[in-house]
């Protein structure tokens, strides 16, 4: 019986499970859109939005306790992937990028940052597909 199992498998071990997560989050913060299966998209959403609301609530408390922003910094470096190396081999500061253009864009707005667009199936294996964005702030 399932009874109260939450999460999806995807078909993975649990450490495959999350850096699977770790590779998509952080590849939707950093362009902000992906594309990927219905399944995977749908199974990361609720972590991309906890990590923003995180964001949002660490830059809330650096003005009243710096202490707290750095908390929420390391909770959020613990769930993505910090630095992400380029083709042309800079690198990409992803959690700086999550604190300082993503949640501040979002402050105004109570939850829903991001949104999955159905696509076609996969041309291959006929894969349901979707496009997980982050909304305009």
């Amino acid at each position: 019986m399932r009874h109260r199992v939450a999460g999806k498998r995807l078909n993975r071990s649990g450490g495959h499970r999350k850096a699977l997560r770790a590779n998509l989050v952080t590849a939707l913060f950093q362009h902000g859109r992906i594309e990927t299966t219905e399944a995977k998209a749908k199974a990361i959403r609720g972590q991309a939005e906890k990590l923003i609301t995180l964001a949002k609530r660490g830059l809330a408390a650096e003005g009243d306790d710096p202490s707290r922003g750095v908390h929420a910094r390391r909770l959020a470096a613990g769930r993505l992937h910090r630095w992400v190396k380029l083709a042309d081999g800079t690198r990409v500061d992803v959690l700086k990028k999550l604190f300082e253009e993503i949640a501040p864009r979002y402050a105004e707005r109570a939850g829903g940052y991001t949104r999955i667009y159905k696509l076609g199936p996969r041309k291959g294996d006929a894969a349901p597909m979707a496009l997980l964005e982050l909304v305009e702030g």
